[in-house]
């Protein structure tokens, strides 16, 4: 796919539809990846929903808590750039099934805590280590959705795997505030160790790349190809070693490129909204708005529900406009704008009082934020192909660098003000930036190749 604004590639999205033989296993892959996605937010928010009765038994203080929330997120932005070439070297498969194990250890580990000393480092070790564990996630599963679909179907595909962050926040909060509630907050982290292991025995059983998959037929496999999905992307670690890409040396040519600045930049802001839910929300809601734990729980799932619907309507308006307009630049910034300015509405939250109110508006600001979170898909659009991996981690260590920063500051802020009014305006302000990005940096979405970024010819084909 060379430089063109306007869709041009393969059959119109309907095609298959339209065929009683060709097989829809790509379907199954993007639920695999959507569960795994849904699995790491749950684990990594599990600190979130423990940590009001975590704190009050263990006497941990709020700037203590605003670290162990932010070192996460240290560990993880340091290792995505590693992880997207470990996933571009070694394949999605392996390097997803590792880490899935690895990090649910760590988890369960978080639930023993109490039986050793030095609390805090102990938390504050663990904390990293799950961040490094779940490191792979982003940049394999951008190389799963580059491989498994069609550049009409990327839109789709890429924002029900960004669903799964709610589909956890929905789901798995309401479980772990009721396994908290119910028997303490030990067992959030025991509890989701061990649905951990299980996922992983699921994806090692029934993940495939598209060319050796052993149940999906031909029609299908060509439906793929013929629409730009890169069937074979791991063909290319059989290359000559001279021919191989995603070296680590390579990263800096990303930057030279404004339409990815740009995108990284609308990343970290997307992801200071999504790191105020996932780590302080539910704290904002017991300490601010009188709810109590398992209240909050609950309450918390009422606007990850419409962070869910915002996520899973933005994929398909997005493809309806790439089918109308032809132009992948209309397709893909229509809702991310739109979604990113709902989200900023949250500042709302410091001038009404009543609770109803308070959730709705960020219903509406969440609900935007999963409305204008198509990363992955336009990842998979614009990557080179040799670096797609690598260019996910880039994009995902940058965005996550919101989550080293984020819950810091609001510690801070919380803990100078006693309020949470300066950090809604904190996170909000994130949305009107993401805007301005897209509107006056990003420029046209397209396929980047590797001799727009080297002035060299590329090797793949």
């Amino acid at each position: 796919m060379h430089n063109h604004d306007t869709y041009a590639a393969g059959p119109a999205p309907g095609a298959v539809a339209a065929s009683t033989t060709a097989t829809r296993y790509r379907y199954l892959i993007l639920a695999l990846i959507t569960m795994v996605l849904a699995l790491s937010s749950g684990d990594r928010a599990a600190l979130s929903v423990a940590g009001s009765d975590m704190s009050k038994e263990l006497g941990i203080s709020s700037v203590e808590m605003g670290y162990l929330f932010s070192i996460f997120s240290w560990a993880y932005v340091i290792f995505l750039i590693p992880s997207g070439w470990l996933a571009d070297r070694f394949g999605s498969k392996k390097s997803m099934a590792l880490a899935i194990c690895i990090w649910s250890a760590f988890t369960v580990c978080m639930g023993l805590v109490h039986y050793v000393g030095m609390i805090v480092p102990l938390l504050l070790a663990l904390r990293f280590l799950l961040g490094v564990a779940e490191a792979p996630v982003g940049p394999a599963s951008t190389r799963v959705i580059a491989s498994w679909f069609p550049s009409a179907e990327r839109g789709m595909a890429g924002a029900i795997f960004n669903s799964a962050q709610y589909i956890s926040l929905a789901f798995f909060t309401p479980f772990m505030g009721w396994l908290c509630y119910a028997f303490g907050w030990q067992y959030v982290f025991i509890v989701m160790g061990i649905v951990g292991f299980g996922i992983a025995t699921i994806w090692w059983k029934n993940y495939y790349l598209p060319v050796s998959h052993p149940k999906m037929n031909g029609e299908e496999l060509d439906y793929l190809r013929k629409g730009d999905a890169l069937v074979d992307l791991e063909a290319q670690a059989s290359l000559p070693k001279e021919k191989r890409r995603s070296s680590l040396a390579e990263v800096g040519l990303l930057f030279k490129s404004r339409m990815l600045l740009g995108m990284f930049i609308s990343q970290y802001c997307v992801s200071a909204v999504t790191w105020f839910y996932v780590t302080w929300f539910p704290i904002y809601l017991v300490k601010e708005r009188g709810f109590d734990i398992l209240q909050a729980g609950l309450v918390a799932s009422i606007p990850a529900l419409c962070g869910l619907i915002g996520a899973v309507s933005s994929g398909f308006f997005s493809d309806y406009l790439l089918r109308r307009t032809k132009s992948l630049s209309i397709a893909r910034k229509t809702p991310i704008i739109t979604g990113v300015l709902l989200s900023s509405t949250m500042m709302l939250c410091n001038y009404v009082d009543a609770q109803w109110l308070v959730i709705a508006v960020m219903s509406l600001a969440f609900f935007g934020k999963g409305f204008g979170n198509l990363g992955f898909s336009v990842v998979a659009d614009t990557a080179p192909r040799e670096m797609i991996g690598m260019t996910g981690g880039v994009f995902n260590a940058l965005g996550n660098t919101a989550g080293i920063v984020t819950p810091v500051v609001i510690g801070y802020l919380l803990h100078s003000s006693g309020s949470f009014n300066s950090a809604l305006i904190y996170v909000g302000a994130h949305g009107l930036l993401a805007a301005f990005s897209y509107l006056v940096i990003v420029g046209r979405i397209q396929r980047l190749q590797l001799s727009d970024l080297t002035g060299k010819p590329s090797h793949a084909q």
